[in-house]
């Protein structure tokens, strides 16, 4: 393989084409169907679809026999499924995702959401990082094999619309196309994050997350708090006193011993390792208000807390009038949405029950309390990997970024990482991603570091190859 020529091939594929279809995607308001629940009818969704449909189908004869299909199953956001034929038996599955968060506020003048903004080495604008380059890079990589006629085995690719839902539709797709997919032994997605820009990252491991809508009601309607204050108990005050037997009020440490795993002695060390690479960048990564500090300066104790530890985050609230319209009023209700990560090991169909049962028993002062669940995702563990694919990730990371490869777990979570270990557990996983300092994934001002994204094309390309000629052995 030369190195240098496959760079340049996926450099001037994202500057030509990639780089602009990103720009074109990211005006498309396609949020997943949990934040827009007329997402058929919005149209928007399929309009992403067709982008990336439209560009990949064009690339298609330059892959010999490769398919590309649609895949639309009753009642369920579509999946881009791509078969492009290789030597041998084996099976790389390489994942991505199309569906975005919603618009969040926040964002900086002149930047928003859906409107694309090419900044220097960075493109701004929802989605682009998370996750529409993955089928660009996916077949970048793909293609930069076959412009220098590199052997490959057979790929799947597979760009799910429904992953920032909790991926609730994927499980009947990947049943559904179970004969077509076949037994990857290799498994490649491009969802996650980076400690920095200037290595590769692998991720080791991915929390799982359960979450929903707490809703504490007193009364049938509003009343004058000067009337009844003292004698209806605050929906406030109640919410307040049940997110309390799941978090410590003052240091937010999770209560329950239920939701916690024995951490791994082996990611212990990592954690310990990339504090020492990354340094205050764990912290100072973030956009800190004046004055404030993070819950500990022990950094790989953070490295921890955000990777195998439970946290809670409230992330949205209901029942509650905006300041300039606040009257004197006893509210009637109070709701918010919850997120609660889990560690990777923890079931999280069962972590949510508990959190249910926790929040919804004994309510006090016979308040209606209710736990709508949302989702209920498990995390995931990475496998050990294969000296080759460790070797591999070794070389990619110092041709293409000119350091070591780098490994952390990441505090997010992939729902279909767990579902794929369950049905695939002798393949090896290579789970890596764009997603670094101040790109702020969900957030606002999220943005794509371009030059991350080439190089993580790059590598793909190699480890594909470098599993080839190691016989497609796992």
């Amino acid at each position: 393989m030369d190195t240098s020529r496959l760079s340049r091939f996926v450099s001037d594929l994202w500057d030509a084409e990639i780089v602009p279809q990103l720009v074109e995607y990211i005006r498309i308001p396609n949020k997943s169907p949990m934040f827009d629940k007329d997402w058929v009818a919005h149209g928007y969704m399929d309009a992403a679809v067709k982008l990336m449909e439209t560009w990949a189908r064009s690339k298609l004869a330059q892959l010999p026999g490769a398919t590309l299909e649609v895949v639309r199953l009753e009642g369920r956001t579509p999946l881009i499924y791509i078969e492009v034929p290789g030597q041998g038996d084996d099976t790389v599955m390489l994942y991505g995702h199309l569906d975005k968060q919603p618009e969040m506020t926040g964002w900086a003048d002149g930047l928003g959401p859906w409107t694309p903004v090419l900044k220097g080495d960075k493109l701004y604008g929802r989605g682009g990082a998370d996750d529409g380059y993955a089928i660009f890079g996916s077949l970048a990589a793909l293609l930069a094999l076959h412009e220098q006629g590199i052997p490959h085995a057979r790929c799947v690719v597979m760009i799910e619309a429904c992953e920032e839902s909790g991926s609730y539709d994927l499980p009947f797709y990947v049943d559904h196309l179970a004969a077509r997919i076949g037994s990857p032994s290799l498994v490649v997605c491009l969802d996650s994050g980076c400690g920095n820009y200037d290595q590769l990252w692998l991720t080791t491991s991915l929390r799982g997350m359960t979450g929903g809508n707490l809703s504490v009601q007193v009364l049938e309607e509003g009343v004058h708090s000067g009337d009844a204050s003292g004698v209806v108990p605050s929906s406030f005050r109640i919410l307040r006193e049940l997110l309390s037997r799941l978090e410590d009020p003052a240091t937010g440490t999770i209560k329950p011993k239920e939701l916690y795993v024995e951490i791994p002695q082996q990611r212990i060390d990592q954690a310990k390792l990339s504090a020492e690479v990354l340094g205050d960048d764990i912290y100072s990564k973030f956009p800190w208000t004046e004055g404030m500090q993070p819950v500990t300066k022990d950094l790989a104790e953070l490295v921890l807390n955000r990777t195998w530890r439970p946290q809670l985050a409230v992330t949205g609230i209901a029942g509650i009038p905006p300041l300039e319209s606040a009257g004197n009023v006893l509210r009637p209700f109070t709701a918010v949405k919850l997120s609660l990560r889990v560690p990777p090991t923890l079931n999280g169909a069962k972590a949510g029950q508990f959190l249910k049962q926790l929040l919804e028993k004994d309510p006090p002062y016979g308040a209606k309390v209710t736990f709508a669940l949302e989702k209920d995702g498990s995390g995931w563990n990475a496998p050990a990997l294969s000296p080759w694919l460790e070797q591999a990730v070794a070389d990619a990371s110092q041709n293409h970024f000119g350091a070591p490869a780098a490994y952390m777990g990441e505090g997010g979570s992939i729902p279909f990482m767990g579902m794929l270990g369950e049905k695939f557990p002798k393949a090896q996983f290579l789970i890596t991603g764009v997603l670094g300092p101040h790109s702020n994934a969900h957030g606002p001002n999220e943005f794509l570091h371009i030059p991350t994204g080439k190089k993580v094309s790059m590598v793909v390309a190699e480890v594909v190859a470098r599993h080839h000629q190691n016989g497609g052995k796992a």
